[in-house]
């Protein structure tokens, strides 16, 4: 299918530009009507494209925007009605709400229509979130919860007199931030206006079962803001408040309670209706809003297959991030019942689903806390579990939230805590959340002194050398972190043809491990860089090249025999997907150096913003194969 040859399939031309003054607090039926209209239009436009994301296999999240649109209506009418009122930007906390962002940014001439069926895909600058200067018509860029309410205060000093707008989320306001940027508003009369889609609804569950007696409102009122609550779905009532915060000079929250994806069977009122609508419910959802030529669409988009064929690695993938949580629930098993409770416990931040914690919680739901999107509180409540000698607390998020909590694992090292930490998504891979969601900057958890309380970095490459290394580390003391990536990884081969961390392998902390021998110089790597530094080894191998390749599981320990190995070659070459200012490559020199070793040294690793996708994240940043071997012939040469 040529989508620049296609036309969009639902016609945004029906779109009626409204103008509404908050000065007058009552619709008259013609604007309630064109609200109305427009309301249902966008709302069928967003399940269509953010359907074509999950057709294509790239994911998306349906049920936030399609949730908001009421609101953003209203909001697009206020900019044009009384522009000199308000900054006309609209600043949203919940960055995989990016629909609203790429369908508004079409409504105002910014983006063709045609551009939406690119939703997600690689290259098509439609990322997961929104991200400044990458989108047409996009003006912020956001996607980590809790941080742009704090960033909209500032905004709002910079703009004073006028009315800046923050779309926030019951999952938003979850985060600490907010209570500190709620805290510097009310203190300095800022006028911002949040809006706030509380629906009880985030990704692993209902904020009113896991935190019972947190509620939005009251947590706000608590911090000084006036609160105006309501029926979101009630749309008289919701421009009704809206005018009424408007109007009020200060930091106002208008809260809008109402289900998730309210009016789309199959998902009103459910968990899934965070993430991206199945193609089987967008189609029913279209079909009886008679959009016909939307649902023949989705019907033939065919998914994009990543064709390659890895070399050296088995046709066995599996995916570390979930068999984390298997291995340990395998540790946890050879413990008492008495002694689990005791001596175990696990914290989860609203992300057990997708880091392997949900294993963990359906076997042994007798130590496990599911908790909110809090994970600064929630590392610190595990580390304060970890205090005492014997007891193990375990920890897990996506790496991108790394960097949230370095401060608290300084606070854990210096307390001597004992803390098994999952951080999942690490590195790029089937990242279309693209770059605000990278784990990039992993090696900032080893953010201690020589001295200080023993932490530990590992990163395993297959599903065989995870559950080894689960089985290795799960008793040890101090702090450790083991990574993995969102995509699946296939098993790594010996030269036999065998699995490599296959029967009787043992994972030792620390050593580093030959997968190939070299003569003419090696490639360091790690995780899922190293099944494609494998292919390369290989195929420079087929080409006459004698090139080594080393498996760096440990990620913040010199193996000196191993570096003494790779320092006598002609050449080293680290190989990852962590942020090349702060990876593994930019240490790795230095501690060659400090040895006396000299080998011809590059370092290959992600240096530009995401490109969108899934695989293609790793070609885009040349770190896929054909850069591995693009590099290794330029050091030979």
């Amino acid at each position: 299918m040529t989508i620049a040859k296609t036309q969009f399939p639902i016609d945004l031309g029906n779109y009626k530009y409204l103008a509404l003054n908050p000065a007058n607090p009552t619709l008259t039926a013609e604007q309630r009507d064109i609200l109305k209209a427009n309301i249902q239009l966008c709302r069928d436009t967003i399940v269509f494209f953010t359907a074509t994301g999950a057709a294509r296999g790239v994911g998306g999240h349906t049920g936030g925007p399609y949730d908001t649109v009421p609101e953003v209506m209203i909001l697009d009418a206020f900019f044009r009605g009384a522009s000199e009122q308000f900054v006309p930007i609209f600043f949203d906390e919940a960055g995989h709400r990016v629909a609203t962002q790429y369908l508004m940014a079409t409504l105002h001439g910014h983006l063709p229509a045609e551009q939406l069926l690119r939703y997600r895909e690689a290259h098509s600058h439609l990322p997961g979130h929104p991200e400044l200067g990458l989108t047409p018509g996009v003006k912020f860029s956001s996607g980590r919860l809790g941080h742009v309410w704090p960033y909209v205060n500032g905004v709002a000093i910079a703009n004073p007199g006028k009315v800046v707008f923050c779309l926030g989320s019951d999952g938003s306001q979850q985060e600490g931030n907010d209570a500190e940027a709620a805290r510097l508003a009310i203190a300095q009369h800022l006028n911002v206006k949040l809006i706030i889609d509380d629906n009880d609804v985030t990704i692993a569950g209902h904020p009113s079962k896991y935190l019972p007696g947190f509620t939005v409102a009251k947590t706000l009122e608590g911090h000084g803001l006036k609160v105006l609550q309501g029926d979101g779905e009630d749309l008289d009532d919701l421009y009704s408040r809206l005018c009424q915060a408007v109007n009020t000079p200060g930091a106002i929250a208008v809260i809008n309670k109402r289900p998730m994806c309210p009016g789309i069977e199959g998902l009103e009122g459910s968990t899934h209706g965070h993430d991206v609508i199945s193609v089987d419910l967008a189609i029913k959802y279209l079909e009886s809003r008679g959009h016909t030529a939307a649902v023949e669409y989705l019907k033939n988009i065919q998914k994009p297959e990543q064709t390659y064929t890895f070399i050296g690695s088995s046709d066995k993938w599996g995916a570390n991030r979930n068999v984390f949580g298997e291995a340990v629930v395998k540790v946890l098993s050879r413990m008492s019942e008495t002694e689990r409770k005791e001596k175990v416990l696990v914290i989860d931040s609203d992300l057990e689903g997708s880091c392997g914690l949900k294993k963990i919680h359906d076997t042994y739901p007798e130590i496990f806390i599911p908790s909110g999107i809090m994970e600064r509180g929630n590392f610190s409540a595990a580390a304060g579990f970890g205090m005492v000698k014997g007891k193990q607390a375990i920890f897990a998020t996506f790496s991108a939230f790394l960097e949230m909590c370095i401060s608290e694992i300084t606070m854990a090292r210096l307390n001597k805590s004992n803390v098994l930490c999952h951080f999942s998504h690490a590195g790029i891979d089937d990242m279309a959340d693209n770059t605000c969601h990278f784990g990039l900057n992993n090696m900032f958890a080893d953010n201690g002194l020589d001295d200080g309380y023993d932490t530990k970095l590992y990163f395993p490459a297959d599903i065989n050398q995870m559950t080894a290394c689960v089985e290795a580390v799960f008793s040890e003391p101090g702090l450790r972190f083991i990574f993995s990536t969102r995509s699946k990884v296939p098993n790594i081969l010996d030269t036999n043809g065998n699995e490599f961390f296959g029967s009787g392998y043992k994972f030792v902390p620390g050593k580093d491990e030959v997968i190939r021998e070299g003569t003419q110089g090696y490639i360091v790597s790690f995780g899922d860089a190293l099944y494609r530094s494998l292919d390369a080894v290989e195929r420079l191998k087929q080409e006459g090249l004698d090139v080594g390749l080393i498996n760096k599981p440990t990620l913040n320990v010199v193996d000196e025999d191993a570096i003494a190995k790779i320092g006598k070659a002609p050449f080293v070459l680290v190989v990852e997907a962590f942020n090349r200012k702060t990876g593994l490559g930019s240490r790795f020199g230095s501690w060659l150096l400090e040895r006396g070793l000299t080998p011809k040294y590059a370092h290959l690793g992600t240096h530009k913003e995401g490109c969108g996708g899934l695989w293609e994240q790793y070609p885009y940043q040349g770190i896929d194969p054909v850069g591995i071997i693009n590099k290794v012939k330029e050091l030979i040469a």
